[in-house]
């Protein structure tokens, strides 16, 4: 038979015993994390080789090369385009948001909004078919 002692731990130590021990004892359970503590297995060092210095290096030599290293005059056109996408949507979202709290806002300051979003619509010009839609309630 195993000699047996008393081990005094706060109040709040034991309620957490308690609560996580499943079915175990709490000799057991305490033992179970003991020994899982113990036996845990040190990982290897966080380090790089010399190899893996390499690769990255050329890698980033690659990248590098490309001969596009400035966006293009339609890329710009399109990066624009889905911005002012973009904001539209924050608008309305807010707008919709604002709507669904139920605080009613100005109808001025509504009309303001519409002719915004009405200039931001046409800005947009024909889509492209690269839009998300995102339903929400």
């Amino acid at each position: 038979m195993a000699e047996k002692r008393m081990l005094i731990m706060p109040g709040e130590l034991v309620n957490k015993i308690n609560d996580n021990r499943g079915d175990l004892s709490q000799a057991d359970f305490i033992n179970f994390l003991i020994d899982s503590h113990l036996k845990e297995e040190v990982k290897e060092p966080g380090y790089v080789t010399g190899e893996e210095i390499q690769a990255l290096k050329q890698d980033i030599k690659k990248l590098l090369s490309t001969d596009s290293k400035y966006a293009t005059k339609e890329e710009m056109q399109v990066f624009q385009q889905d911005t002012k996408r973009l904001l539209k949507s924050f608008v309305d979202f807010f707008i919709g948001y604002g709507l669904e709290l139920g605080k009613e806002s100005p109808k001025t300051d509504f009309a303001e909004l519409t002719s915004k979003l009405a200039e931001l619509d046409s800005d947009l010009g024909p889509e492209e078919g690269r839009e998300v839609k995102i339903k929400w309630k």
